[in-house]
């Protein structure tokens, strides 16, 4: 039914099948869909992933390919990037793709894959040329695979998995993967270039930032709605508990700061969407929508008293889907070392 609607196509042009909108848009139905549930407002990031990658350094061929397939849901892609003791630092990856023929043959270990089995495709960054130890040695694969079920989640030859439990998220399902000699057709590597797969991924960097902060700005939604709600329908001592100010005060900061945060999401998408630099203002979106979730997550739980803490309520797995926002597509850590260098660079250059 997503598939119908456009959501996996939203920002692929309408030549391969798309909708051809921009990256507003998908603020938008980023923001909604997660606003219900953090699950289903993440089905579409790995689409966005990919199809920028194919969109930004795929061959013609490539985006002729998979597009299509992407756009309308039959095609459902994933990023494999991170790897066990590689994450914010990919400069260190391990995972090796070495060319025998026809075909790459790729070996190493990733983590944190996330809907891996049901996955069609996986953009998969492996070390393509062996005596390097930073980014110029990374390169971008298009792999495909068999989608997998639930008696056997991963049937491809060179490849196994294994499901990581996890605290909220839930749906999505995390997976560690081991290849060993899985082959991809040679004509499968992105661009048919070696070496400029970290220049392909950071291209989606952008983009990713945004989408997660609306993604964000939709579950701290979310958990103001809720603890609106019940604010208004709890009473004690003879009145509604949003009566009292250290009741309200929660409410009107969650619905402050989302304001301030959505302007600045949607700013950052509108840059996008104009062809202009955006990176300092994505970083600072998804940095701060993914504290103001966490925050508006809590303090709802805190208006629900001890009910918030009963798995019956809504707002216990908004507040466990809240703690993943300031980890993925970039930790807070991350995050702020690049926007304090992106920071003074602007400083720099303003006085020059």
């Amino acid at each position: 039914q997503m598939g119908e609607m456009g959501v996996f196509g939203l920002t692929i042009p309408e030549e391969f099948g798309g909708l051809g909108l921009g990256k507003t848009a998908m603020c938008v139905v980023s923001e909604e869909l997660s606003r219900a549930y953090i699950g289903v407002g993440s089905l579409g990031t790995r689409s966005e992933i990919a199809a920028e990658l194919l969109l930004n350094g795929g061959t013609r061929a490539q985006q002729e390919k998979y597009l299509p397939g992407i756009a309308s849901g039959e095609i459902l892609p994933t990023a494999v990037f991170t790897e066990p003791n590689t994450g914010s630092d990919l400069g260190s990856l391990r995972t090796r793709a070495v060319r025998d023929g026809d075909v790459w043959k790729i070996t190493g270990n990733k983590t944190w894959i996330t809907h891996a089995a049901r996955a069609d495709l996986m953009t998969v960054l492996a070390r393509s040329i062996p005596d390097t130890n930073n980014f110029s040695g990374l390169s971008m694969f298009i792999c495909e695979k068999p989608r997998g079920t639930d008696e056997n989640p991963f049937p491809a030859n060179g490849m196994t998995g294994g499901e990581i439990e996890v605290l909220g998220y839930r749906g999505m399902k995390e997976y560690e993967l081991g290849f060993d000699g899985f082959e991809v057709p040679a004509s499968n590597l992105l661009g048919e270039v070696e070496g400029m797969g970290f220049k392909h991924l950071m291209a989606t960097f952008e983009g990713a930032r945004i989408q997660t902060a609306a993604r964000a700005i939709g579950v701290a939604q979310c958990a103001l709605e809720l603890g609106l709600k019940y604010s208004l329908e709890r009473t004690q001592f003879g009145r509604q508990i949003f009566d009292f100010p250290r009741t309200s005060d929660k409410l009107v900061m969650m619905a402050a700061e989302l304001v301030g945060v959505r302007q600045l999401t949607y700013f950052s998408a509108r840059q996008k969407d104009q062809g202009k630099r955006c990176d300092l203002e994505a970083g600072l979106a998804k940095m701060l929508a993914a504290r103001i979730a966490w925050a508006a997550a809590d303090n709802a739980l805190q208006v629900h008293g001890g009910n918030g803490f009963a798995l019956e309520y809504p707002v216990s797995r908004v507040l466990c889907d809240a703690r993943i926002l300031n980890i993925f597509e970039g930790a807070g850590e991350v995050q702020a070392m690049v926007i304090a260098r992106r920071t003074i660079d602007e400083f720099i250059g303003a006085k020059n």
